[in-house]
């Protein structure tokens, strides 16, 4: 047995509309509207580590390694691990630097471009 843990290069969360329908909590979807500057609580299964010191990309997840192209970019601020019903989970707080109104390439790896 280990330790399970990811290192995450971006916050991938649902679509609000998983929200809306009771399927997922509102700090597990991309914020709409979504508005530079301001600071939105996440939550992630699992333990998880994101990159502290730049920003990173705000992705939709559709689950299952379905990523889309970024939708902002982001600051982690704060990351917390912890257990609920015997599940581990990590929540914490980003603030938008920028959001993305197209399919164009926004990060190359962890760089912004």
């Amino acid at each position: 047995m280990g330790i399970q843990i990811e290192f995450n290069p971006d916050l991938a969360l649902r679509n609000i509309s998983e929200y809306k329908k009771g399927a997922r909590k509102n700090e597990e979807c991309v914020p709409s509207p979504m508005v530079e500057g301001k600071i939105y609580s996440f939550l992630k299964a699992g333990q998880r580590n994101y990159w502290f010191d730049g920003e990173i990309p705000l992705l939709e997840t559709k689950g299952q390694a379905q990523l889309s192209r970024p939708k902002a970019s982001i600051i982690i601020l704060e990351a917390t691990h912890f257990k609920a019903n015997g599940k581990t989970y990590t929540k914490g707080k980003y603030r938008v630097i920028k959001v993305f109104k197209d399919d164009k390439i926004h990060f190359e790896s962890y760089k912004r471009v």
